[in-house]
């Protein structure tokens, strides 16, 4: 099991992602979120293949063609944790923490 906690920002909600997987790479996805987009994805994103997943270009993953249809933001970073949790779950990665520092210069 994976478990994400993502700050998405200056939107300043929070999401809670977390991975199971199977022997088989299946992993199953739960999401909690402040956002209601978020939530929309969580409602259509239950489960997948972590081989195919992450195997695919990006516009071509489950998780990212499901954030375009609930209508997130382009600069969204909770796809991209949904991801690494489940590359984490499924045993294709090891976890570590990912991090996006921005000022204005």
């Amino acid at each position: 099991m994976a478990t994400a906690h993502i700050s998405a920002g200056v939107c300043s909600f929070n999401t809670t992602v977390h991975a199971v997987a199977d022997d088989m790479y299946q992993v199953e996805i739960k999401i909690k979120s402040d956002c209601a987009k978020i939530m929309c994805l969580a409602q259509s994103l239950k489960s997948v293949d972590a081989l195919q997943e992450i195997s695919q270009p990006l516009l071509e993953t489950t998780v990212y063609q499901t954030a375009a249809r609930c209508k997130l933001h382009a600069a969204c970073p909770i796809p991209s944790g949904i991801i690494k949790a489940i590359e984490v779950a499924a045993g294709l990665a090891l976890p570590a923490d990912v991090s996006i520092g921005i000022t204005a210069d």
